[in-house]
């Protein structure tokens, strides 16, 4: 396996990607030993979507053979043992094997991939910031175990977002951070929808829609650079809208909110859509997007006035220059930053308390 880039935020904000080549996946390798994927919560909601994908080669491709490691609590053993009779009996040609456990050590073994998707769900009426004490408690241990026991190469997804996963960095110090990205994409693939909704017209049709910062409710959905297939022909989707109200007020707050409002309908939290997201950044980021623009949640090099996090290295990816940032969105801009810099400030001292307890016990 190639070595692969991609920043984790070391101020923790979302910048912009663009894929112009195939990812780290040679065809060469295809056919040889089969890609090691954890997935942590595998008995979870979001996994239970997500290993139907991993199997059937809906992230890596009909021709790459995958080993499954599946990671949950000791209580969740009953249940991953019927994950795993299920995908027994799918009968997925390119499934090598399936390993439950709950044992970091084990899950953890010379992995490829891990897509971190277990954690403590939202429940309705709670903010991020009322999930984030026990969450970094989990992501620090994940980080750590990454260290001790997965390949140095290995490609790791943070899901919930920006701070999980920069915590799950902070501990893995001799992973290369490129290596470590946060899922964004669930926040663009609701924007793209609304955006093609208002206008009629498929999903598909809708492109290059930006989300910048947190994972939450101040992240801004930015569509300034987006474009949308009307009449056969790609314009702007401000042109195509022709609502500046609309976009400004209704849109942003819609895309924002939407996980609160998946909560209040069905009672529990996203999953077939954070599923499906995990599955649109994995794919992309490992196999190449093609020319669209494509969000993830990465370190700033400093461009468009985010504090500098890490030196860019060359891969397979960039970070898009020269998109014009007016005042509204500025505005917006500093608004989720300075949350997530507040993120990480309170996540760095949970982990350090909590290190202080350990250390006196």
């Amino acid at each position: 396996m190639s070595d692969v880039t991609l920043y984790i935020y070391k101020y923790l904000f979302r910048l912009v990607l663009l894929h112009r080549q195939l990812g780290i996946f040679t065809v060469s390798d295809r056919m040889g030993e089969p890609l090691r994927v954890v997935v942590t919560g595998a008995a979870g909601q979001i996994g239970y979507s997500l290993l139907y994908a991993i199997a059937s080669g809906g992230i890596f491709g009909d021709k790459k053979r995958v080993t499954l490691l599946l990671l949950d609590i000791p209580p969740m053993m009953e249940v991953l043992n019927g994950v795993v009779m299920e995908l027994s009996d799918c009968s997925f040609p390119n499934l090598a094997e399936v390993i439950a456990t709950d044992k970091l050590d084990v899950a953890f073994k010379d992995v490829d991939v891990a897509m971190l998707v277990g954690a403590m769900p939202r429940k309705e009426g709670m903010e991020r910031k009322d999930l984030l004490a026990a969450n970094v408690k989990i992501f620090k241990a994940q980080g750590a175990a990454l260290v001790q026991y997965a390949k140095k190469t290995v490609v790791v997804v943070g899901n919930p977002a920006n701070t999980n996963a920069f915590i799950c960095s902070h501990y893995a110090p001799s992973i290369p951070k490129e290596n470590f990205s946060a899922l964004t994409r669930l926040d663009q693939n609701r924007a793209q929808n609304q955006i093609a909704a208002r206008l009629g017209i498929p999903n598909s049709d809708v492109q290059d829609c930006i989300i910048w910062g947190n994972h939450s409710n101040t992240q801004f959905p930015d569509v300034c650079h987006a474009k949308a297939k009307v009449d056969g022909k790609f314009v702007p989707v401000q042109d195509a809208v022709k609502d500046d109200n609309w976009i400004k007020n209704e849109f942003i707050s819609t895309v924002q909110k939407r996980g609160a409002a998946v909560i209040k309908a069905r009672k529990l939290s996203s999953a077939m859509s954070a599923a499906k997201a995990t599955v649109d950044h994995v794919r992309d980021w490992l196999l190449g997007s093609g020319d669209r623009i494509v969000s993830m949640a990465v370190a700033s090099d400093g461009s468009y006035g985010i504090p500098a996090g890490l030196i860019q290295r060359n891969g397979n990816w960039k970070i898009v220059q020269g998109l014009e940032i007016n005042d509204f969105a500025r505005e917006k801009m500093d608004i989720t930053m300075k949350e997530l810099l507040q993120e990480r400030d309170d996540a760095l001292k949970i982990c350090e308390q909590d290190q202080q307890i350990a250390c006196q016990k």
